[in-house]
């Protein structure tokens, strides 16, 4: 409502101005006893001072009930006064009624606003008396007033209420812009930190798992083994310096390092290689020679499920032969890793790595699918081009 206000309080107040000054001057300008007229004109400045000083505040929603009543009283009472003073003070109605029906409700407003308008043919009987010149005129007008009076005042309610209806929808609209914005901030966040758990998983925790292996690898081959032994450490070394590659492009919000220093099929390839040499396995890398390129992201979801297919390899199957390929199906480019492992039933792992490709992969409207049995385990992740 204070909206609605505002934006036109301007013309209501217009029409204050020109009901005070105009009922002032006629009544100023009426031919009738110096005393009666400064007190109807001491009236009429007595509820323009009354508005403004107070009425404004509690007409814009400002004033509890016990106010609203108390003003719509007051006034009644100064316009009684300057009615019984001189009856031509009854323009003021045109800025009383609206005034009352702005303060109270329909029912109560509808009440003193027609004790108000009676208040002129009161005061012509009570000045003139029943045979007074005006009263033929007035109780007919009065009769109008009184019905035009009530209408208007509905429709000033029913704007008010309009108004207030549509400032309640705005500051529901406004909450709920707020609990939009608040749910996809919280949503963002969820999202960064999942993607950042599935960058550590596929990369650090990889790495670091890596490190361990190679560590008790050499423990055991340090006496018996030193040429392995050193091999091992040299691995070891390496990983520890792809993971730290890998940890400063996560801080730095770059690209996977792997990439930013070549091409998709080089680092699918450096990671084969890896799982060779630290694992001692047959790994046989296909690529086809029409591969087209990707968006930075389809890239680095099939270079992450190439390390975690790796790595799940090199720490569940068992397998003796893996084989990687690169290839196109219709257009997407797809990543098959196959080995001769013991197999696993993919319904049943609970592990964050399957899930974190599966989510990978939907984010950049590809597919992940997982074949296993006892002759071994074939993953598919396909990524559109």
């Amino acid at each position: 409502m204070k909206d609605a206000w505002d934006r036109f309080n301007w013309l209501w107040e217009i029409l204050f101005a020109v009901a005070y000054l105009a009922t002032t001057v006629l009544v100023v300008l009426d031919e009738a006893d110096p005393v009666r007229t400064a007190v109807a004109v001491g009236a009429l400045t007595a509820l323009a001072l009354t508005y403004l000083l107070w009425g404004r505040g509690v007409v814009r929603d400002e004033g509890h009930v016990r106010q609203r009543w108390a003003l719509a009283l007051v006034v009644l009472v100064l316009v009684a006064v300057a009615m019984f003073a001189n009856t031509t003070t009854s323009f003021i109605l045109f800025m009383v009624c609206p005034l009352l029906f702005s303060t109270l409700e329909f029912r109560p407003a509808a009440v003193l606003t027609t004790f108000a308008i009676l208040l002129s043919p009161a005061s012509a009987v009570l000045n003139d008396g029943l045979a007074g010149p005006t009263l033929h005129i007035l109780l007919p007008m009065t009769a109008i007033l009184i019905v035009f009076g009530i209408l208007s005042g509905k429709f000033i309610l029913h704007v008010i209420e309009e108004s207030r209806a549509r400032a309640d929808l705005i500051a529901q609209l406004e909450a709920s812009q707020a609990e939009v914005a608040r749910l996809s901030r919280e949503a963002g966040t969820a999202a960064e930190r999942e993607r950042l758990a599935r960058e550590i998983h596929d990369t650090l925790a990889q790495g670091f798992t890596s490190i361990v292996t190679l560590a008790q690898a050499i423990e055991s081959e340090v006496d018996t083994d030193p040429v392995a032994a050193r091999r091992h450490a040299e691995l070891a070394t390496r990983t520890a310096r792809d993971n730290l590659t890998e940890a400063r492009a996560m801080v730095a919000a770059l690209a996977p390092a792997d990439l930013t220093s070549g091409s998709l099929v080089d680092a699918v390839r450096r990671q084969a290689d890896r799982l060779a040499d630290e694992a001692g396995l047959s790994v046989r890398y296909e690529v086809d020679s029409a591969l087209p390129a990707l968006p930075m992201a389809g890239e680095v979801v099939l270079l992450r499920g190439a390390q975690e297919a790796l790595n799940n390899v090199r720490r569940h199957a068992a397998a003796s032969a893996v084989s990687v390929t690169l290839s196109v199906v219709d257009d997407a480019v797809r990543l098959s890793v196959r080995d001769d492992g013991a197999g696993f039933d993919p319904d049943r792992a609970e592990g964050f790595g399957l899930r974190g490709m599966r989510s990978r992969a939907e984010q950049v409207g590809g597919r992940l699918s997982v074949r296993s049995g006892p002759s071994g385990t074939e993953l598919t992740l396909e990524v559109p081009a």
